[in-house]
């Protein structure tokens, strides 16, 4: 198909695009198919395209593509179709990146894993941002680096070879004929093709790391990139990066009482990557030879649990320990018990934990926790043993003060983290942020190398989303608490033999106010895995009841924090992805939002009910 018949198509697409496309972090969840996810969408998007016309309600109707954006979204999704077209090799073979480095890491990742070297030739010189010897050193990653005019137009085909362009954006010159060709663009991004059939084992791990380490290339970028692409002028904003950057940083001060200026990242997992290898590079570079103990829940997030243990993975020095947190489990003794076998052994313990946990909403004793992180310690030879650092996600939480001079966290080495995707954007982007204590603030500035290093600083639109709804998000915490606890109360008084956890009046006396619960339905059946099935199919039930008869409410999604409506996952399926089967929790988990129709939502509980 000529470009010119592909650009009319998606000039068309660009004036019919469906508003949510550009605001919403995720796209019709209510349709998803999580199976087919990376390819339903194209699919049908194939078959608007042979039709030839275009509408603005065919384009909505589409069901999500890849999901939650961090992996792709309906315009990274269209951009790559346009260019994989044009260039005619399948739409897989194109990966849009916000990040101009991670594409690069993704390869050398799957190539370090397989025992094969990489040569990574650079159009020009190699750019600053290319950090060849901390990437050697902190990452593992065996490569060389050259530019085009040192190796002609010969390449090795022995090994591994990406040619990396910063002009030309949209093209796909492979005159080196290496397996790879990333095109690299200041504020966009990059956009990474995939030569030759054989190289297409690469594309689901490239896809894995986009998921778990960066995010595509966001909605509003692509946007840009897709007018440039027809012959149009990018989108004029009246954004200011640097206003909106102070005026953030000042706000996540205020809510945190943390005297360190917050890290903002392009998302939840691309700040907790640059924490991780930041602390990484710390611990090798002040603790030489020493090992390194990353203690994670192992029912946490799947996004948390999966990327630790690929961090791990790539580093002989680096170990996955497990830090049971939920149910019958309690995180202080848990805390107690892993610290001090990491002790015993010398090693640095970094501690990544949820409070309250994921799904259980559990909130550990605080200044028991304290006392376990704080305890002075000693190796097997008498030695005073290395102190945690103690990395916690308070994603459900982000008001709570962890941070503060006399807060119960001070004494400890504490970073704190949060997915900007719920709370603090509302579900208008997915950029994060972190923050520290002042025992922790040396190691910012390692965090912040890092992010740099992996291109995943939020971008323009990110921060100005940010700039839009932070200073709203203590009330939206708020009245989204007071929803959650009514329809708590409720559930309680017309379904009492159902499990829920959430926290207690309590707890949220003390500031802990998610607006998040888990509901474990009664069951029945003459066996475990009877009971266990019936419990599956009526957590199904329940959902789809939901999401049917307040369908402009009530959404199939792993979300939270979002300005209006109430979400619904089971977390085995959703979040818990990547955890081992054992320690999944077939569960409903709800989050509310402080703007729905919370009587509505009773009703059909009580129809439910009813049913049972």
């Amino acid at each position: 198909m000529p470009k010119s018949q592909t650009a009319s198509f998606i000039k068309e697409v660009i004036n019919h695009i469906p508003s949510d496309w550009l605001k919403l972090t995720t796209h019709r969840l209510d349709i998803y198919d999580e199976s087919q996810a990376k390819y339903q969408f194209l699919d049908l998007f194939e078959q608007i395209f042979t039709k030839g016309k275009v509408s603005e309600q065919e384009l909505a109707d589409l069901p999500t593509a890849y999901d939650y954006i961090r992996l792709g979204h309906p315009l990274s999704s269209v951009l790559e179709w346009a260019i994989a077209r044009d260039n005619n090799i399948p739409a897989s073979h194109v990966i849009s990146f916000s990040s101009k480095t991670t594409p690069i890491l993704a390869i050398l990742r799957k190539n370090l894993m397989d025992g094969k070297h990489t040569n990574i030739i650079f159009e020009t010189e190699v750019p600053e941002y290319f950090q060849t010897e901390v990437i050697r050193s902190v990452y593992g990653y065996n490569f060389d680096v050259t530019t085009k005019d040192q190796i002609g137009n010969t390449v090795n085909s022995e090994e591994s070879s990406v040619y990396v362009s910063s002009t030309n954006f949209l093209g796909n010159e492979n005159m080196l004929k290496t397996d790879f060709t990333l095109h690299t663009h200041d504020v966009y991004g990059s956009i990474l093709i995939v030569n030759e059939v054989a190289n297409s084992e690469y594309i689901p791990e490239i896809q894995h790391v986009r998921r778990r380490e960066t995010i595509a290339m966001t909605p509003a970028n692509c946007m840009d990139v897709l007018k440039i692409y027809v012959g149009e002028s990018p989108s004029k904003t009246n954004i200011n990066y640097a206003a909106d950057k102070q005026l953030v940083q000042q706000t996540i001060q205020t809510i945190t009482e943390s005297k360190t200026p917050a890290i903002i990242a392009s998302s939840g997992l691309s700040i907790q990557y640059g924490i991780v290898m930041g602390l990484i590079d710390y611990c090798k570079e002040n603790f030489e030879g020493k090992d390194i103990k990353i203690v994670v829940p192992p029912n946490c997030y799947g996004g948390t649990n999966d990327q630790a243990r690929r961090v791990a993975a790539c580093l002989p020095e680096v170990e996955i320990m497990d830090l049971p947190v939920d149910g019958d489990n309690d995180m202080v003794q848990s805390t107690e018990l892993v610290l001090s076998q990491i002790a015993e052994m010398d090693a640095i313990p970094l501690i990544i934990a949820e409070i309250p946990t994921n799904p259980r909403v559990e909130v550990p004793e605080m200044n028991s926790l304290r006392d376990a992180l704080a305890k002075e310690r000693f190796t097997a030879t008498g030695q005073r043993a290395v102190s945690p650092v103690f990395i916690l996600d308070q994603t459900f939480c982000p008001n709570v003060h962890f941070l503060g001079e006399k807060e119960t966290l001070s004494t400890v080495q504490t970073i704190s983290y949060v997915s900007g995707s719920k709370f603090p954007s509302g579900g208008l982007c997915t950029a994060g942020y972190c923050v520290a204590n002042n025992k922790a603030a040396h190691l910012m500035s390692k965090i912040e190398f890092h992010l740099n290093l992996c291109d995943n600083a939020a971008t323009d639109f990110q921060m100005s989303a940010l700039a839009l709804q932070m200073p709203s998000m203590l009330d939206r915490i708020q009245s989204a608490y007071e929803n959650t606890r009514s329809f708590v109360n409720y559930i309680k008084d017309v379904l009492p033999a159902a499990k829920i956890n959430f926290v207690s009046e309590e707890l949220a006396s003390q500031t802990f106010t998610p607006s998040v619960f888990s509901l474990d339905l009664p069951t029945k059946g003459t066996s475990e895995e009877e009971r266990e099935s019936y419990k599956r199919e009526l957590n199904l039930k329940l959902i789809n009841m939901m999401i049917s008869q307040i369908p402009n409410e009530s959404k199939y999604c792993v979300s939270y924090g979002q300005l209006k409506g109430c979400y619904w996952t089971i977390p085995a399926t959703s979040t818990q992805g990547t955890t081992k089967e054992g320690d999944k929790d077939y569960i409903v988990r709800v989050a509310l939002s402080g703007n729905m129709d919370l009587q509505k939502h009773k009703d059909v509980f009580a129809e439910f009910v009813s049913t049972l």
